[in-house]
Order: structure tokens, then C-alpha cells, then sequence
């Protein structure tokens, strides 16, 4: 089987039916362990930070913060240029390069952990290299992009992204099981003690890295031999450098920070917000299905923007968030006093519902967007028709990937929000109200340019 793919016309009905529609979930199937697995090392350090304290570590509570949110801030970063990677060196080779790159956090936070006397510098660096696997979504989501014809874009990328973000569900499930164990024996090192007052018993932080080494190592070898490189698909930097003079490029930007930035801020910032508001919560038994019904809920998201439009249910999701918050913030103890548990946390996960659909409707507007402005641009020949569709489908493919750099910079901002709070205030009420004011301007943009009956770009 050849590698790249010389011809690749999904638009093409009797193509797409014949060859293209295998070929492409062929590729999708394997492109979602691989982005699973990104979410999964991007986001490890919000579930070891909560066990650090009990097994030696010394760090302060706000340095424990900046472990969860570092991540985050790398990942975003990281992002920005992983999104014109795929057009450059081709989906197949990239995948698989970064997801092998998945194995050095992986096996250094599992040797790192292992010695209460590590440095918080080199905690730091661990924490930043696991930007990689939040780098590696923007390539995935631009991969796959490619792949699929118009009508079943918002499915397909709903699919790699929601069972993608899986991950982060995923992580915050299984880590908190596996440290208890001797997984590896005599090869996965030593226990530590783990101490909270008069309770003592044996923990392996390491697991919570060692324990992704053999999957990333499968996935990287099911990446490399079993996905594609479509030679149409190519394009130097300078060819999608253009998405920069794109007015839709930025206003997507600010709405998927709405969306996705809310979903990675919240997963990351959840286990120390409930440790925090409510102490005689044990967070680990909760936090992961948050994430998790924001990762089930993006295909949904994806599936229904395909069948009544993505604007308008990206204008719902907005809407129905403002109000999720203000009921977040009706349930949060105040001056030590009041609280519930159960009305917080059934209006968190309604916040992660949301966002999940919110990310699958965002992203099924980009291709859709640009389409449009590239038919309307483009002269009423078949041929510069069919070059339109060419230019829109890269364009939207790097517009996907920047939007999810920019989105992800909200895993940093929402838990450095909480503690920036506490510390001005003595809670987290401001940084709610913050995230209330920022989600009344989503649905104003968005209800501008897309969803009014007039709008510039309706879709």
C-alpha cells in the first residue's frame, strides 16, 4: 500500500463511495488512540499534583498550580505550530513523530516522581514537555480536516476530537487507580509512603507516566504504518500564512476560547477547585466525568451543527453557559458558609456538556465559513470553482488548527483565574463573573457575523 495519496477528491460522490470513505475512516480510527493519548500526557499533571503533597513533596500550594497550568501554557504554544505541520511534512509522518514525542514526559515524570528531593525546575520542565501532547491536537484536527467531504466534516472532526478529549477523562479515571498498584515490579521502581494524618499506605506515583509508555509505543507504530499523506494536501508555511490576514480566522479564535478553552481550563482546574471549595470532597472520585461528558458530547455537537447549522448551536451553547455559571456560582460556599456540593457539581458537568457541543459546532463553522468566502471570491467557472474548494479546504485546515492554539491557552488562564481569585478576594466568585462578561461577547460575535438572518457568513 502506497503511503501518499495522489488522488484524493472527497467532494467526488463516486470517489468518496469507491475509495475514499475507507480510506479515510481508516485513518480517522487510528488517528483518535493517537490524540487520546496526546490529552492524556497533556493532562497527567492535574491528577499527580493532588497525591505530591502526601508522599514528601514539599511544593507550595501555588506552585502545585502552576504544575497543573503549565501544560497548558506549553501545549497552547506548541499548538500554534503544530498547526501548519501536516501540510508540510504530511499527516502519516507527522502523527507519528508526535506521538513518539509523547514518550519523553511520560517516562521522565515517571522517574522524576519516584524522589521527594527533585527539583521544582525540573518539575517545571516535565510539566512544559508535556505541552507536546497538547500540541499534537491542532495536527489532528488539520489531518483529519483533509480527509472528509463538507457534508460529514462536522461528524468526522466531532468523532477525533470528542473521543480525542477522552483523554483527559481517562487520566484523571485510571491514574488514580494504577498508583496503587506494583504494575511493573522490580522495573517500575520502588513505592513511595504515602502520609495524611494517621493513614498510611504504599503509593507508585510513577505509574502515572510509565503506565502510557506501551500504548504510545503501539499507536506510533499504527500511525506510521497504517495512515496516509494526501500530496494534494501539501503547502509551505507561507501558502497558509494568509489564514493571518482572515478577519474570520481571529473572530473563530475568540469563540473557540469560549468552547474548548473553557472545557481545557475547566478539566485542568476542576480536581484543585473542588479540593478547595469543598475539602471534605475527595476530588478523584468526581473530577473525571466532568471531561468525560464534555469529550461524549463534542461528536453530538459536531453531528448536530451538520444537520441545522453550526451557528445556531453555537449561539444555544453560549447562552445556556452564561446561565450554567451564574447557578455554579449560587452553589459555592460563601465565607466558609452554605454550599452544595451536588448543585455544583450537576452544573459543572452541564458546563462541560455544553462546551463539548460548543467545540463540535465551532469547528464545523470554519470549513463551512471559508468555503463560502472563497466561492464568493472565486469566478463562476467549474474550474476556479474547483480551486476555490482546493484553497478553502487548507485554509480552513490551518484556521483549525491555529483556533484550537488560541482555544488552548484557556487550560492555563481558568485555574491561574481561580487562584489569581483567592488571592485578591478569598474566593473564586471574580474569575466566575470574569468567565460570565467573556461568554456575553461570544454570543454577541457570533450572533453578528453568523447566526442573524442578515449575517456576513451565515452557517
Amino acid at each position: 500500500m502506497s503511503h501518499v495519496l495522489t488522488r484524493w477528491e472527497p467532494e467526488n460522490t463516486a470517489f468518496w463511495q469507491q475509495d475514499g470513505k475507507a480510506v479515510a475512516r481508516r485513518n480517522l480510527w487510528i488517528s483518535i488512540p493517537a490524540l487520546m493519548l496526546a490529552f492524556i500526557i497533556w493532562q497527567v499533571w492535574s491528577v499527580a499534583v493532588l497525591n505530591m503533597p502526601n508522599i514528601g513533596f514539599t511544593y507550595t500550594q501555588n506552585q502545585l498550580f502552576w504544575l497543573a497550568a503549565l501544560p497548558a501554557l506549553s501545549g497552547a504554544t506548541m499548538r500554534i505550530f503544530y498547526s501548519f505541520m501536516v501540510p508540510i511534512f504530511g499527516g502519516r509522518k507527522w502523527t507519528a513523530l508526535s506521538t513518539a514525542s509523547l514518550l519523553i514526559p511520560a517516562v521522565g515524570i515517571g522517574f522524576a516522581v519516584q524522589d521527594p528531593n527533585t527539583s521544582y525546575v525540573t518539575m517545571v520542565i516535565l510539566a512544559l514537555l508535556c505541552g507536546f501532547g497538547g500540541g499534537n491536537f491542532s495536527s489532528s484536527m488539520s489531518n483529519i480536516s483533509f480527509f472528509f467531504p463538507k457534508a460529514e466534516k462536522g461528524t468526522a472532526l466531532g468523532l477525533n476530537a470528542g473521543l480525542g478529549n477522552l483523554g483527559v477523562s481517562v487520566v484523571q479515571f485510571v491514574v488514580p487507580i494504577v498508583i496503587t498498584m506494583g504494575l511493573f515490579g522490580a522495573f517500575g521502581g520502588e513505592p513511595q509512603t504515602w502520609v495524611k494524618g494517621a493513614v498510611t499506605k504504599q503509593m507508585w506515583l510513577q505509574n502515572a507516566g510509565f503506565v502510557w509508555v506501551p500504548f504510545i509505543v503501539l499507536s506510533t507504530i499504527a500511525a506510521w504504518f497504517g495512515m496516509n499523506d494526501i500530496a494534494s494536501a501539501k503547502a509551505s508555511f507561507a501558502d497558509q500564512a494568509v489564514i493571518f490576514k482572515r478577519k474570520h480566522n481571529w473572530l473563530m479564535c475568540w469563540l473557540y476560547i469560549g468552547t474548548f478553552g473553557s472545557f481545557i481550563g475547566f478539566s485542568a482546574g476542576f480536581p484543585l477547585l473542588v479540593k478547595g471549595q469543598f475539602p471534605d470532597i475527595d476530588p478523584t472520585k468526581y473530577v473525571f466525568f466532568g471531561p468525560l461528558v464534555g469529550a461524549l458530547a463534542r461528536p453530538i455537537g459536531g453531528w448536530l451543527s451538520d444537520k441545522i447549522g453550526g451557528a445556531k448551536v453555537t449561539q444555544v451553547v453560549f447562552v445556556l453557559m452564561i446561565a450554567a455559571v451564574f447557578a455554579v456560582i449560587g452553589f459555592l460556599p460563601h465565607g466558609g458558609q452554605g454550599g452544595s456540593f451536588q448543585g455544583f457539581f450537576a452544573m459543572f458537568l452541564c458546563l462541560f456538556a455544553l462546551t463539548g457541543i460548543g467545540n463540535g459546532s465551532t469547528f464545523m463553522q470554519v470549513p463551512t465559513i471559508f468555503l463560502t468566502l472563497h466561492k464568493r471570491m472565486a469566478g463562476k467557472s467549474e474550474t476556479a470553482q474547483k480551486q476555490a474548494l482546493t484553497e478553502a479546504t487548507k485554509e480552513a485546515a490551518a484556521v483549525l488548527g491555529f483556533s484550537g492554539a488560541i482555544g488552548a491557552y484557556g487550560g492555563f488562564f481558568i485555574p491561574k483565574s481561580y487562584g489569581t481569585s483567592i488571592a485578591l478576594t478569598g474566593g473564586v466568585d471574580a474569575a466566575l463573573y470574569a468567565f460570565i462578561c467573556f461568554y456575553v461577547t461570544c454570543v454577541l460575535i457570533n450572533w453578528w457575523f453568523y447566526a442573524r438572518k442578515n449575517a456576513e457568513i451565515p452557517c
